[in-house]
């Protein structure tokens, strides 16, 4: 769990007790298996904080957000879509139509430290939608370098108000990948993204230099692991499935040291069996476990996982988090 002891100990290669675990329940997993997402919590409770409780009943109190079915609009103007209580909305209302639409676009008023999933490079993608912003960068003028500007500006002013909360702790999400690579390259990558989150988590390391920064990012992002490492980031939360664990021993273990919260891999959770999910969960920790740490396993379960599938998952990750 993130901020336990052992977690921490893991990111500063400090010889853990155990490999730490998080386990994320989507509130779709909550809303469609109820009383069987309830049973799961109690038969393994040292993945869950103590008392975690979650009223199933009711779709409200699980969902929030964008999470919840119908429309919404984001402080950018972003119209988010869902029509899957539980999961999250996808963008298809995007304010930025045109490259004049770049020059006129308002930075939101409000500063309370909000910092969403996809607060950087994804936030580019849902102001323009996904074609345009592609055009843009790979224009290379004016427009890209303002509109880069003006989302990184709004992220600077939620930094400061968050910087007395981080408590030592510092949690961002932004994807950067597609499932084989860098949509808009490394070279426009390291041109344009990198100096944002340089700024970014250098204004945290400036100010607070003990705070440990953790990174969540989607998508096929080896290329880029210790770039992101050199921006400050202390644990990145990478998918097995997309980088393939080949390319992340070879980045995170021969290259450099990063440590890692390897995000197995939910796309064969569905349809692996159990004994082919214990080998999945053991091929990673062999692959990637030191004695000091720099190792972390994440795991997200959803309701299109069987039931069996889920236990074994779990049941997998207390045998190997022990491992020697």
């Amino acid at each position: 769990m993130f901020g336990d002891s052992d977690f921490l100990k893991a990111i500063r290669l400090e010889h853990p007790d155990v490999i730490p675990t998080t386990v994320g329940l989507l509130p779709a997993f909550w809303i469609r298996r109820g009383r069987d997402a309830e049973d799961l919590v109690k038969a393994f409770p040292q993945f869950f904080p103590q008392g975690y409780s979650v009223d199933w009943s009711d779709p409200s109190t699980i969902a929030h957000g964008t999470y919840r079915a119908g429309e919404h609009i984001d402080e950018w103007g972003c119209v988010w879509s869902n029509v899957n209580e539980g999961m999250e909305a996808i963008v298809t209302g995007h304010p930025v139509r045109t490259e004049e639409d770049v020059f006129t676009l308002e930075i939101p008023k409000n500063r309370d430290g909000r910092l969403p999933h996809g607060f950087m490079y994804l936030r580019l993608l849902d102001l323009c939608g996904f074609d345009n912003a592609m055009y843009l960068f790979g224009d290379e003028d004016e427009a890209i370098e303002v509109l880069i500007d003006k989302v990184l500006q709004y992220n600077i002013y939620q930094v400061e108000a968050l910087m007395d909360s981080f408590n030592g702790l510092a949690v961002f999400g932004d994807d950067q990948g597609t499932q084989h690579g860098l949509a808009i390259g490394l070279d426009r990558w390291r041109k344009y993204l990198k100096p944002c989150y340089q700024k970014l988590y250098g204004m945290i390391k400036a100010r607070q230099p003990e705070t440990l920064i953790y990174m969540h990012t989607d998508g096929c992002i080896h290329q880029i692991m210790g770039d992101l490492q050199e921006c400050g980031v202390d644990m990145i939360n990478p998918q097995f499935r997309a980088n393939g664990l080949e390319n992340l021993v070879r980045t995170c273990r021969r290259e450099r040291l990063i440590p890692i919260n390897l995000d197995l891999d939910r796309q064969l959770f569905p349809f692996a069996s159990p004994e082919e999910l214990r080998s999945h969960v053991r091929e990673c920790v062999e692959a990637l476990y030191l004695p000091q740490g720099g190792l972390s396993l994440n795991v997200e379960l959803n309701y299109d996982i069987p039931m069996e599938n889920c236990i074994a998952i779990l049941q997998a990750l207390e045998e190997f988090r022990h491992y020697r």
